[in-house]
């Protein structure tokens, strides 16, 4: 993934995301076939209207019974599984694949079963923040101010975003009918 020290850069909406993530989704899909479920469009970069990372994260929802076998596929396409990098049920994927990395956008790929609390909190906080603009524009400008403020501090700037985002889950939940 990335480095603590490395710079956050954020861009305005682009609606080309929506594009880059389609060009994922139907390579994922042609590789994972039979045992993918779907991919998810997750995180600021499938909200509308919100300054992002110019990178996609998705969510590719399997059967946890099926791990080993999606993993074998990943690896075989030049990617190397992470762990869960410290969020459980969440399983993170690097690729190292120079020609893949030519050939999608720019993307960070997650592996989640269907029933993952992980895979649900990503979804909640992506519908959320779609039917709520101006939670979206406040999230907007908490991220720009603490990319002003806390510069080449990745680590720092993904800290300030915790309380915004407990926040915004805490609403999206009370917002549900569970």
């Amino acid at each position: 993934m990335h480095k603590a020290s490395e710079l956050v850069k954020l861009e305005e909406y682009n609606p080309e995301w929506i594009s880059w993530f389609e060009t994922i989704r139907l390579f994922f899909e042609s590789k994972l076939k039979p045992y993918l479920i779907r991919v998810e469009h997750v995180g600021s970069t499938s909200i509308p209207g919100m300054v992002a990372k110019p990178i996609i994260d998705f969510d590719i929802v399997i059967r946890i019974s099926d791990f080993e076998e999606i993993r074998r596929r990943l690896e075989n396409e030049g990617y190397v599984h992470q762990g869960d990098l410290g969020i459980p049920e969440r399983e993170a994927f690097a690729h190292e694949n120079e020609d893949l990395k030519n050939q999608l956008p720019p993307h960070h790929l997650y592996v989640c079963d269907i029933n993952s609390r992980e895979l649900h909190r990503h979804i909640m906080f992506r519908d959320y923040l779609r039917q709520h603009p101006d939670d979206a524009t406040e999230y907007s400008k908490i991220k720009l101010y603490l990319v002003k403020k806390h510069s080449g501090d990745r680590e720092s700037y993904i800290q300030g975003k915790d309380e915004i985002v407990q926040s915004i889950l805490e609403r999206a939940l009370e917002n549900t009918n569970l």
